[in-house]
């Protein structure tokens, strides 16, 4: 562990180096913990990144790739030749493999399956069976492992085993000679006592276990609420598969927290920040894309009422007032959706009760600002009557809003996409569109007849 926790990319990551500035900072980087390397080096321009990471140890190549962001690993990968990728390969274990998988191409995952030995072969059959967002297939083989009939002495001495540096080491996961696994027994409860009791006798019964089957978020948040800095990983048989560590757990939640915000702005959060302009550009033009259908719909609703606006240039200058109070309503519904559904705190049964308080709340903040704005309206342009249009198109506006802040992230669950990605897009489309309909048809009706 290094002394400073805190990465200071300032001070690493410069444009350029001489030789001896390039050799202390090869020796900067072997200090840090690895995702605190994947960092440094995802942080640095192409070249320079590649210069460092081949100056690495391949203990600390394979470490710093595993925790890199999977566009990242892969412009790594694009830049070394056959001999390179292979002598890569030759260092890596089960855990490495299985996180480098889908960058791998089949002839060096091949050449890698069969330098493994049996029991990493068997280690690694197991964890392909599951998808690659379960638990079952992240299961740290890194674990103490111990029989129930074994003695206190037999633990102690498994204990002393354990490297000074071995992190979230405290724990023994207790198994039955079918290998089914009997509980987990802390360090701490075993001090003080005698040598020749049985282990069984000390496991720790509250523990919760984690199902390979269930979904890494899921089994990550397990972990980080137990209290314990490792859980037990089994299958359905209730054999145990490996743990889940509570710096792991941490780890996925954050990567999770990461890719929600991302996608907010319609972004992937595996994406490289130093990926070739092309492959960035081809991302984002997708999202531009689909922002740009919408935005001709909108315009599309507004060319209805061509004649009116001609007539009546007020509703023009007020128009982006109708459709901005309608986008910001909805985006707060939007965002506690897709926030309950990220907690499971929405369910089926709960759906219609938090569309019936949504609508309440948007009724009463609809009425309220209406009345403001159409006040303000009627100073501006001395028309009771111009106020009381924009007043009645909020309130509509900022309903429907509401309405759609609930329904999108629901469909959009049902159809597995996910609502942080696109929801917003859609609701800006439904609240331009409806507050332009609603106000330019309201102008129509009361102003032109």
């Amino acid at each position: 562990m290094v002394e400073n926790p805190h990465l200071d990319l300032e001070e690493i990551v410069r444009d350029s180096f001489d030789e001896e500035e390039f050799n202390q900072l090869l020796t900067r980087l072997t200090e840090l913990e690895p995702a605190e390397l994947a960092l440094a080096l995802e942080s640095m321009p192409l070249e320079q990144r590649l210069n460092c990471w081949l100056g690495l140890a391949p203990e600390d190549q394979i470490a710093a790739l595993t925790h890199m962001r999977v566009d990242a690993r892969e412009n790594v990968f694009k830049q070394l030749d056959d001999g390179q990728l292979k002598t890569l390969v030759e260092e890596m274990d089960v855990d490495a493999l299985l996180e480098l998988l889908e960058e791998l191409p089949q002839r060096l995952y091949d050449y890698a399956c069969s330098r493994l030995d049996a029991s990493q072969r068997r280690w690694l059959e197991m964890a392909l069976t599951y998808d690659e967002d379960q638990c079952g297939r992240y299961a740290d083989h890194d674990l103490l492992i111990i029989n129930k009939n074994a003695k206190v002495r037999d633990a102690i001495r498994l204990f002393q085993t354990v490297p000074a540096d071995a992190e979230y080491q405290d724990t023994l996961f207790v198994i039955d000679r079918t290998g089914r696994y009997a509980g987990q027994i802390q360090a701490s409860s075993l001090l003080g006592r005698g040598s020749h009791l049985p282990v069984e006798g000390f496991i720790d019964e509250d523990c919760p276990v984690v199902d390979g089957q269930l979904d890494l978020d899921q089994g990550s948040d397990i972990v980080a609420r137990s209290g314990y800095t490792a859980l037990a990983v089994v299958n359905d048989q209730g054999k145990l598969l490996g743990r889940l560590s509570i710096g792991e757990a941490l780890e996925n939640v954050r990567r999770s927290l990461e890719s929600q915000f991302m996608h907010t702005a319609g972004l992937d959060e595996e994406e490289d920040l130093f990926a070739p302009i092309f492959i960035s550009a081809k991302r984002r033009a997708v999202w531009l894309g689909i922002n740009l259908l919408t935005a001709f719909l909108a315009a599309w609703t507004i060319g209805l009422f061509e004649a009116t606006l001609q007539q009546v240039v007020a509703l023009a200058v007020l128009m982006p007032i109708v459709a901005s109070m309608g986008g910001i309503a909805g985006s707060q519904t939007l965002t506690l959706m897709i926030r309950g559904l990220a907690l499971e705190q929405i369910t089926e049964q709960t759906y219609m009760t938090l569309l019936r308080k949504e609508m309440g709340v948007a009724a009463i903040n609809g009425v309220l600002w209406s009345i403001v704005i159409a006040v303000i309206t009627y100073f501006w342009f001395g028309d009771w009557l111009i106020g009381g249009i924009i007043g009645l198109a909020i309130v509509i506006n900022i309903i429907i809003a509401s309405v759609s802040g609930v329904y999108i992230p629901r469909w959009l669950d049902k159809l597995n996409i996910d609502p942080a990605l696109s929801g917003s897009v859609i609701l800006t489309t439904v609240t331009d569109v409806v507050g332009f309909f609603a106000f330019l048809g309201l102008g129509s009706l009361f102003l032109l007849a």
